[in-house]
């Protein structure tokens, strides 16, 4: 993959996450984001859709970093032992940027089983952030919320490990209920662009969903 794509060209106030951490259960194991949709993975159509959003990218995983492709990212490792869930790689994150990109306030989470995100709700989460005063914000399509894609503050990251080191906090809605909450609504007719793959059945599901966006 060329990863002159992949140079972000959003905030610099933002940090985006590609979220690839996931023990992809329901897949049968292995690397979910790995799985080829029309030629490329999930891993590299969700980074693709990052990069123009976000001021900087990271790369979360756990185990061994050369199974993944090289996208010319830094890799970064779930702080908390155990495969704690997504809330561990949000604060992984959080913990990564405040010491290497001071100058970042958010980081933008972006689930790497979701193919078809929108290249504008970082921008459009931020603004009802703003608007709403609220502490964080997340994404829903048709009333379905999406816990996982939001944008996180930095400030919150010693009150998140708390939560998930002290209080075993492992669902992000569990979290984020104790906050403000903005949250933008993504209507859609034939697909959902907040879409996750997490069957195989659901990847075949995809590769239907693409082959009509392109013959529309």
């Amino acid at each position: 993959m060329n990863t002159q794509s992949l140079i972000p060209s959003g905030s610099r106030e933002i940090v985006g996450v590609l979220l690839a951490g996931g023990l992809s259960r329901r897949f049968n194991g292995g690397d979910k984001c790995l799985q080829v949709l029309d030629g490329k993975t999930l891993l590299e159509r969700v980074a693709k859709l990052a990069a123009p959003q976000v001021g900087a990218m990271i790369l979360n995983i756990n185990g061994d970093a050369e199974r993944f492709p090289d996208l010319g990212l830094p890799v970064l490792k779930d702080s908390v032992e155990g495969h704690a869930g997504p809330l561990a790689g949000v604060l992984s994150a959080l913990d990564f940027v405040a010491e290497h990109m001071p100058h970042a306030r958010w980081v933008a989470t972006f689930a790497t089983d979701a193919p078809f995100v929108p290249r504008n709700w970082v921008n459009l989460l931020q603004a009802a952030i703003t608007r709403e005063e609220a502490c964080l914000g997340t994404v829903t399509s048709h009333g379905r919320s999406h816990p996982v894609i939001g944008l996180w503050p930095v400030s919150l990251r010693y009150e998140l490990r708390h939560a998930i080191e002290v209080d075993g906090m492992r669902k992000v809605d569990a979290w984020t209920a104790g906050y403000k909450v903005a949250t933008v609504d993504f209507d859609f007719d034939r697909i959902d662009p907040f879409f996750n793959i997490n069957t195989p059945e659901d990847l075949a599901t995809a590769h239907d969903l693409l082959a009509e966006r392109i013959a529309s």
